[in-house]
């Protein structure tokens, strides 16, 4: 018999699932880096592109994926795209990885 843990992190196998596909869909490199550009900000595709260097058709498939996990929000201004982390919770957990991660912080 499993003995019962006093105060898991996770409760329940939804909350489990959802877990892993938001961080499946973070663990690619560009896709985290992206993340971090955007930060707390609106960014539009173009000024992502500028920042994180690679083509803007690669971008837009993976902003793609990071709306399609509900993890980016987007709202479009006249011909512009402008993509945003809504979540604060999501903020929050970059941030944490920065303070793990990162040795230039």
């Amino acid at each position: 018999m499993a003995e019962k843990l006093d105060d898991p992190i996770l409760y329940n196998d939804e909350d489990i699932n959802r877990a892993a596909r938001c961080l499946k869909a973070m663990s690619h490199p560009l896709r985290l880096k992206i993340l971090c550009v955007l930060g707390s900000q609106k960014i539009s595709v173009q000024q992502i592109v500028e920042h994180v260097g690679t083509s803007q058709s690669n971008i837009s498939q993976h902003l793609a994926i990071l709306r399609e996990k509900d993890i980016l929000g987007c709202e479009k201004q006249a011909n512009r795209v402008y993509y945003y982390i809504d979540d604060e919770r999501m903020l929050q957990l970059i941030r944490l990885m920065r303070e793990v991660f990162c040795t230039t912080c």
